[in-house]
C-alpha cells in the first residue's frame, strides 16, 4: 500500500510515521513529467507518493530534507539535479550507481546493470523495449509491478513508465531500496584495510557534488577569455576563408625557419620529423618534452612548440569553444562524472579539466568574491605510507616536503630522490631510477613489499581493490585476448603485456586511494560550506577551488585546511599520517602559484 501525501507537513509526518530518523535511508524516485512532477520514496516500512507542481513537490522534499535529514537512496543523481537547478542542496545519499562502481569496477552504470548485478541475472538476458518475448521471461506477474517473473526488470520501466505516476514512482523507489539493501550486504563481505562502506558514502556524496558542479559552473571572464583567444589564435574568422587564412598564417611563422627545405603539413607527425631532420635535427619523435629541450638547436623548434599552442587554442578552446560552453552569466559548464573507471578521478568534459594555461586569467572570481584555491601536496606518496604502513615513509610525511626526509635516508640529491619515489609507484627501473630503487628497497621495504604485490596480481590478472575497497578492473592483455589458438604467442609481446598491467596495477593502488581520500575531503569541504554563500567550482585531480564571499575568504580558506585534516583522519584513522595543502585565496585562477 502507498501512502499519498499533499502537503510538506504531510510528507514528513509520513515519514516519520514509517520510522524515519536522521540518515535513515529513504529512496526516492523523482521526475519532472508532462502533467506536473512526480515523488515517490521507499522505506522498510512503507511507501509515500507525492505528485503536483514542481515547485510545490520541491518545497515539500526540500522540507523533508531540512527537517529529518533522511539519507537518500537513488538510481541516480537525477534527483539531485533536479532539486538543485531549484536550489536545494541535500546532504546525505546513497548512490546506487556509484555504489556499483565501487563493488564491480568500471565507469559504464545504468539501472539494469545495477539490478543484474544484485540480482545475480545475466545482463545480456535482460528485456529490450519492443522485443517480442519468445520465452517465458515475462509468463505470469513477478514479485513487484516493475520485474518480470524471471527476475528482470521490465524494459517500459526502465525506460520511465514511471515518470508520470506518483504511485509507480513509489514503486520504482521500492526497488531502489531493495537494491541498496543487497549492497550493502555485500560491501559488508569485502576483505580491504579500509572501510568500504565510508568509501560507498563518499562516492555517493561525489555524485552531488557533480551535480552541483555542473548547475554552478566555473566563472570566467568572457571579455578576458575573447582577448586572450584573439592574441592567441587570431580573431574571430568570420567565414570559412578567413579560418583558411589564419591557419596558413600560423602555418607560416614556423615553416619560415625552413625555406627551401620542402613542403610540409604540420599535423602531419611524419611531415614534422621530417621537416626537423631536414633543419639538422633527428627525434624519433616530435612529443613535446623532447622538443622542450631541443629549443636552443634551431628556431624551428620554438615556432613549432609555439605554433602548437596556438594551434590548439584555434581549433579545441577557440571562439567556437567560447560561445559553446560559456554561458551569458559567465560560467563555463561541463558534464561531470565522479570517477573515471580507472583511477578513480573525477572527470569533466567542456575543457574543464584540460583548459590550457593561457586560458587561465579569464577564469576570474565575480566582484566582491574571490577563489579559495588548494592543492595536496605530494598526495601519492603520502597515500603510499598510508596504506602500506610503512613506518620509514610515514615518518617522512611529517615533513612539510617529503621528499627530503626520503633524500637523506637514501643519501641522494632531493631530485634523485622523487625520481625513485614516482619510479616506486610508476613501476620504472631502468636508468636513473633503477639505480635510485635499490636505495628504496633498503629504506622502504614494507612499502615497496606492497607495491611488488600490486604489481603481482595485476600480472596474474587477480581481483585487485583499492584501500577503500573499489574494484580495479584488470583486463586480460592484447596477446591473450587476441591471438590465434592455432598460432604461437610472441614471448616478447606477452611479457611486455604482463609488465604494463603490473605497472598499471601498482600505480592504480595508490591513485586510486589517492582519489577516495580527494573526493572525501571534497565532500567534507561541501557539507562544511553550507551556510556561508561559498560553493566548490572545480575538482581537478588533486586541487579543488571554491567560489566565496570575499569577506568568508580567511574563514573558507580554515575550512579548506580543516576539512583535510577531517577526512584524512577519519580515511586513515590511526595511519599516523600527515597530508598538507597549499591554500591559497586568489582573484584568478592563474594567480594561484604551482
Amino acid at each position: 500500500m502507498v501512502a499519498v501525501v499533499d502537503g510538506a507537513d504531510a510528507l514528513v509526518r509520513a515519514l516519520r510515521d514509517f520510522g524515519v530518523e536522521r540518515h535513515t535511508p529513504v529512496a526516492i524516485a523523482l521526475a519532472i513529467g508532462t502533467g506536473g512532477t512526480v515523488a515517490g520514496l521507499a522505506t522498510e516500512r512503507g511507501l509515500v507518493a507525492a505528485g503536483g507542481s514542481t515547485d510545490d513537490v520541491v518545497a515539500w522534499v526540500a522540507a523533508t530534507e531540512r527537517e529529518v535529514h533522511p539519507r537518500w537512496v537513488w538510481w541516480s543523481r537525477e534527483p539531485a539535479s533536479v532539486l538543485a537547478r531549484h536550489d536545494v542542496r541535500l546532504g546525505a545519499c546513497w548512490d546506487l550507481g556509484a555504489v556499483h562502481r565501487v563493488i564491480h569496477g568500471g565507469w559504464r552504470v545504468d539501472e539494469v546493470r545495477i539490478w543484474c548485478a544484485v540480482q545475480g541475472l545475466d545482463r545480456r538476458d535482460a528485456p529490450v523495449s519492443g522485443q517480442l518475448d519468445l520465452g517465458a521471461g515475462d509468463a505470469g506477474d513477478g514479485p513487484h509491478p516493475a520485474v518480470r517473473a524471471d527476475g528482470h526488470l521490465r524494459a517500459e520501466w526502465v525506460e520511465g513508465s514511471w515518470r508520470d505516476d506518483a504511485d509507480a514512482a513509489a514503486r520504482w523507489a521500492q526497488l531502489a531500496l531493495q537494491v541498496h539493501r543487497r549492497q550493502l550486504h555485500r560491501l559488508g563481505e569485502l576483505d580491504v584495510a579500509g572501510d568500504p562502506m565510508a568509501l560507498a558514502r563518499s562516492e555517493s556524496a561525489a555524485e552531488i557534488l557533480c551535480a552541483e558542479l555542473e548547475l554552478d559552473g566555473l566563472p570566467v571572464d568572457v571579455t578576458v577569455a575573447d582577448g586572450l583567444i584573439t592574441s592567441l589564435a587570431g580573431p574571430r574568422a568570420g567565414s570559412e576563408a578567413n579560418a583558411v587564412e589564419q591557419r596558413a598564417a600560423r602555418d607560416a611563422e614556423v615553416l619560415r625557419h625552413v625555406p627551401g627545405l620542402g613542403t610540409f603539413d604540420l599535423r602531419n607527425p611524419a611531415d614534422v620529423k621530417a621537416m626537423l631532420r631536414r633543419a639538422g635535427i633527428d627525434v624519433p619523435d616530435t612529443r613535446a618534452w623532447r622538443l622542450e629541450a631541443m629549443r636552443e638547436a634551431h628556431p624551428v623548434v620554438d615556432a613549432l612548440l609555439q605554433w602548437r599552442k596556438a594551434e590548439r587554442i584555434a581549433t579545441t578552446f577557440g571562439h567556437g569553444w567560447l560561445d559553446q560552453h560559456v554561458g551569458v552569466d559567465g560560467r563555463l559548464r561541463g558534464a561531470w562524472s565522479s570517477t573515471d573507471g580507472a583511477a578513480g578521478r573525477m572527470t569533466a568534459q567542456a575543457g574543464l579539466h584540460n583548459l590550457p594555461a593561457e586560458l587561465r586569467p579569464a577564469v576570474r572570481a565575480d566582484p566582491g568574491w574571490v577563489f579559495v584555491q588548494a592543492d595536496l601536496g605530494q598526495i601519492e606518496p603520502r597515500v603510499l605510507a598510508a596504506v602500506s604502513g610503512d613506518r620509514g615513509l610515514v615518518q617522512a610525511t611529517t615533513a612539510d616536503d617529503l621528499y627530503r626526509p626520503v633524500a637523506d635516508r637514501l643519501r641522494v640529491e632531493r631530485p634523485i630522490a622523487k625520481v625513485a619515489v614516482l619510479a616506486a609507484m610508476y613501476g620504472q627501473t631502468s636508468g636513473t631510477a633503477g639505480q635510485a630503487l635499490q636505495g628504496m628497497e633498503r629504506a622502504y621495504p614494507v612499502a615497496m613489499q606492497y607495491l611488488r604485490d600490486a604489481d603481482r596480481a595485476g600480472r596474474e590478472a587477480r581481483e585487485l581493490r583499492t584501500f577503500g575497497g573499489r574494484l580495479i578492473p584488470m583486463y586480460d592483455t592484447v596477446a591473450e585476448r587476441d591471438h590465434d589458438p592455432d598460432e604461437a604467442i610472441d614471448d616478447r609481446s606477452v611479457s611486455a603485456a604482463l609488465a604494463a598491467r603490473g605497472r598499471y596495477a601498482r600505480n592504480a593502488t595508490v591513485q586510486g586511494a589517492a582519489a577516495e581520500l580527494f573526493k572525501a575531503w571534497a565532500a567534507t569541504v561541501r557539507a562544511r560550506l553550507v551556510g556561508t554563500g561559498a560553493r566548490i567550482v572545480l575538482c581537478l585531480h588533486d586541487e579543488l577551488i571554491v567560489h566565496a564571499p570575499e569577506a568568508e575568504a580567511d574563514r573558507v580558506a580554515a575550512t579548506v585546511t580543516t576539512c583535510l585534516d577531517e577526512a584524512s583522519g577519519r580515511w586513515f584513522r590511526g595511519s599516523g599520517v600527515r597530508f598538507v595543502t597549499d591554500v591559497q585565496v586568489v582573484q584568478s585562477w592563474a594567480d594561484a602559484k604551482g
